[in-house]
């Protein structure tokens, strides 16, 4: 039996990097390939953050953008692209950096990827979704719940490790937050280490010599 939706009725999650997620992989339970639509309601937003898919919480997709309503400029390996209603985009190549500007409101574009030649696995990033929710009204103890979730999902993910150090900072725990720190800086992506440098919710370590320590 089939089953309908429209996008206006699906969960809205987020917003992330300022566009709202709806989850449509999960609203309709699909296993076979991955898919999610973007909502950015101000023009100027980026409806697709800027990101490639070779980061700790990507899957390494190959990726097709439908732009469904509005409009939208990407911006591609260098290539700029005015989409309007009907376009797509395709990125091949899991490392091309890619962002996607919204020029209207309500701008809303659809993406669907996966692994050429490979049963498709969530990415990483997914185990997480709903994090931020929680932790934007103060509620660590939720956005840790949800982390250590993904991480059992996922063990040693390092993304998800960082993400575990900003929450426990913000939290006052500092020796849970080193140790996640820790996990994520020796996890074999230097992104982390730089994101470890600027990230703003790490502001309460940085007095502990333990923090410095780690960034040698």
């Amino acid at each position: 039996m089939s089953e309908v939706a429209h996008l206006d009725g699906l969960e809205r999650r987020g917003p992330f990097a300022g566009a709202w997620h709806l989850d449509v992989r999960n609203h309709f339970d699909i296993a076979s390939f991955g898919i999610g639509a973007y909502v950015a309601d101000e023009p100027g937003i980026d409806v697709i953050e800027e990101h490639d898919e070779t980061g700790s919480l990507s899957a390494r997709h190959e990726e097709l953008y439908v732009v469904l309503r509005g409009r939208a400029t990407f911006f591609v390996d260098g290539d700029e692209v005015e989409a309007l209603p009907g376009t797509l985009v395709f990125v091949g190549d899991p490392a091309t950096r890619r962002k996607a500007t919204a020029q209207e409101p309500g701008t809303t574009v659809l993406a669907i990827g996966g692994v050429r030649g490979e049963a498709f696995r969530p990415a990483p990033w997914e185990s997480i979704a709903g994090f931020e929710a929680p932790l934007a009204q103060g509620d660590h103890d939720g956005a840790r719940r949800i982390l250590q979730r993904g991480l059992e999902q996922y063990p040693g993910n390092v993304g998800i490790h960082f993400n575990l150090a900003c929450v426990e900072s913000l939290a006052g725990r500092k020796d849970a937050a080193l140790e996640h720190l820790r996990e994520a800086i020796t996890g074999g992506d230097d992104r982390m280490l730089r994101l470890a440098r600027t990230d703003d919710d790490l502001a309460p370590l940085r007095d502990d010599p333990r923090f410095e320590e780690l960034l040698r």
